[in-house]
């Protein structure tokens, strides 16, 4: 249960700093609350993948692969409901998706019998 709640957890918090990548995007600006809350979600359920594969298969490359490809496929489905913005939403959605594997594969670390 602790590897699901960190990818949970992670992936709330990394999902907020995803959202907020949209500031960059001048157009998008005025819709920064509702994107940041999207991400949030998008985060969790990347985080919720994560640490669901942590806990079933111990690789920490095959962590990596599937929090990206996780993320990948959310972020691209957000892409294709708003029809543009591809690489703006993909990239970090990848990036938290990666980071997100990582971390479910690394923490916490097993206690010292």
């Amino acid at each position: 249960m602790k590897k699901l709640m960190v990818g949970i957890a992670l992936g709330g918090v990394l999902g907020i700093f995803d959202g907020l990548t949209a500031w960059f995007t001048p157009e998008v600006r005025s819709q920064v609350a509702g994107i940041v809350v999207g991400s949030c979600f998008k985060g969790v359920l990347t985080g919720l993948a994560a640490g669901a594969f942590a806990r079933k298969v111990h690789s920490v490359p095959m962590g990596i692969v599937v929090g990206l490809i996780v993320g990948m496929l959310l972020s691209f489905a957000v892409a294709r409901m708003q029809g543009k913005y591809y690489f703006e939403i993909m990239l970090p959605g990848s990036i938290v998706g990666a980071i997100v594997g990582f971390a479910t594969q690394r923490l916490p670390k097993p206690e010292a019998a």
